[in-house]
């Protein structure tokens, strides 16, 4: 798989905690140490909006389904919702007991979800005035590092070297035991394997239904570092930071390496985000973001907004 830096932006928000875009795939958002979030046209460099409220570093930030609002979670234990428009923060959520790692919408945006150090994974009425989370999975031993939302699941990754699958119709849990920490899960495209990067240098990819490992990626750095993985929209390829600042590819039939991109030389790319239509990545290490694509994504970026 080739691809080619497209764009380099320096956020200038001290360092980029996690980089993504939003649910068309015209904009997105960049969490810096810097306390704000960001909202960017990653195409022409453009800093469309600034998000300021949270008291300490902001980890995670999502973007709703018709991107009128914003949601976010930082070390300062909260999660705050944001109008796009005014900038405003309409909720601030507090309910967790340690720094708040990550957090999602449900499909409609009538709901959030978000894990943290505190081990545990809360839902979030988006919709009513209540500021008390609606339900608290408190199943993971350890912090919880990622969550990924469909239509009627939650998925969890833990520091406790879990996956757990909460199906909230019929509130059933299952849990699978990877056998080292769990530092991002996601979906493939169609909906069938859970992509899974883990903290030993390894990447697996594990059947939905029966938890069978169906594929390992190696040859990344993750040591102790937060490095997120994902699959690319046409679900051919594996993709996953690494401490050593490079982008890796690999095939996700065969598990064999097609390509390394790097960053920043010797600082960690950490976080990544696929875009979600087409295979076009952004990744983010130290103080900047890359938007990675084919020569044909060039020409193919969204035109200058008119705000």
């Amino acid at each position: 798989m080739e691809l080619q830096c497209l764009n380099e932006i320096d956020c200038k928000q001290g360092a980029v905690r996690a980089v993504r875009f939003n649910v068309d795939g015209s904009y997105c958002l960049t969490c810096g140490s810097d306390k704000k979030v960001k909202l960017w046209n990653p195409y022409r460099s453009l800093a469309l909006k600034v998000y300021g409220g949270h008291g300490n570093e902001v980890l995670d930030a999502a973007g709703s389904c018709d991107s009128s609002q914003i949601i976010s979670c930082s070390s300062d234990k909260s999660v705050i919702t944001w109008d796009v428009s005014t900038g405003v923060p309409l909720r601030r959520l507090r309910g967790h007991a340690a720094t708040v790692k990550c957090v999602k919408y449900n499909e409609d945006s009538s709901v959030a979800v978000s894990g943290g150090l505190d081990n545990a994974v809360m839902v979030w009425d988006l919709k009513s005035r209540r500021q008390d989370p609606i339900q608290v999975l408190s199943d993971a031993k350890d912090c919880v590092n990622t969550v990924h939302v469909t239509e009627f699941e939650i998925i969890t990754g833990s520091t406790d070297c879990s996956i757990r699958r909460y199906d909230m119709r019929n509130m059933k849990l299952e849990a699978d035991f990877i056998g080292a920490p769990i530092l991002s899960v996601c979906l493939t495209n169609d909906g069938q394997c859970i992509l899974v990067g883990c903290a030993d240098n390894t990447v697996r990819l594990m059947d939905k239904s029966s938890g069978e490992m169906l594929g390992e990626y190696n040859g990344h750095k993750t040591d102790d570092l937060s490095i997120e993985s994902a699959v690319m929209h046409s679900d051919n390829h594996v993709i996953s930071g690494s401490k050593t600042g490079e982008l890796w590819i690999w095939d996700l039939v065969s598990g064999k390496v097609a390509n390394r991109y790097e960053h920043t030389f010797g600082r960690a790319l950490h976080s990544l985000h696929v875009h979600p239509n087409k295979d076009v990545v952004l990744t983010a290490s130290s103080n900047s973001i890359k938007l990675w694509g084919s020569s044909n994504d060039i020409v193919k970026v969204p035109s200058a907004p008119s705000e």
